[in-house]
Parts: structure tokens; sequence; C-alpha cells
């Protein structure tokens, strides 16, 4: 099932596609995730956990930057879906947002997988 893009490229640097896959639901942001688009990506994923989604994957692949604003809305997505018995899970981290992670500390509270298949496969 196909949920379709979030954002325009007009209103800011960040696209975001929702789509199913198996038991996942995966949310891939592409662009930069920073406070002027953190909303962007905030909507689908804390929509992905109020529709009861169990596991949500966050495909990082095409994510060019993320800053602290951007950090914080996948914290708070995590803690949602904790809290509704769910997981976040991230995939395939660019070297750049994968830096932020690992300065903050914040890579040790997610389950972090090399590549969207092996995220799936898990």
């Amino acid at each position: 099932m196909d949920r379709g893009m979030v954002g325009n490229p007009s209103r800011g640097r960040l696209q975001v596609e929702v789509r199913r896959e198996g038991a996942s639901s995966v949310v891939s942001p592409a662009g930069e995730l920073d406070h002027h688009t953190a909303e962007l990506l905030r909507e689908p994923l804390e929509g992905c956990v109020r529709e009861g989604d169990a596991r949500v994957v966050v495909d990082c692949s095409r994510l060019d930057f993320c800053d602290s604003t951007g950090l914080n809305v996948l914290l708070g997505a995590r803690l949602k879906a904790e809290a509704a018995g769910g997981a976040v899970h991230l995939a395939a981290m660019t070297p750049v947002v994968a830096r932020v992670f690992e300065i903050t500390g914040a890579g040790a509270v997610f389950t972090v997988h090399d590549t969207l298949a092996s995220a799936l496969a898990d």
C-alpha cells in the first residue's frame, strides 16, 4: 500500500514518502531535515504511530542533512511508538547524518541498520 508523498518542493527542502513493506511502515525522507522542514517528517511519523503501525523504519539513505530539530523529531517519534508498543528503526544513514547520531549519542537509543533491506528482514 502506497501512502504517497507529503511535502511541497516550494515549501521546503524535504520530501517524505510513506509506504508499507510487509509488516513495517517505511518513511523515506529525502533532502534536508532541519528546523524549517521538521514538521514535514513529524506529521507522517506520528501518523504511522496513530494508525497503530507497530514498526516504523526510517530510510535515511536520501537524507542529506539533519540538525538537532530533526533529531528531536526522530527521538519524539521513537518515544511515542514505544509508548504504543511499537518501535522506530533507522536504516541506511548517510555519513553526514550518522555523524549527528554519533556526536549526540542518539544512535544508542535506536535500532540502526546498515541497509533498508536488513531493517526489513530483521
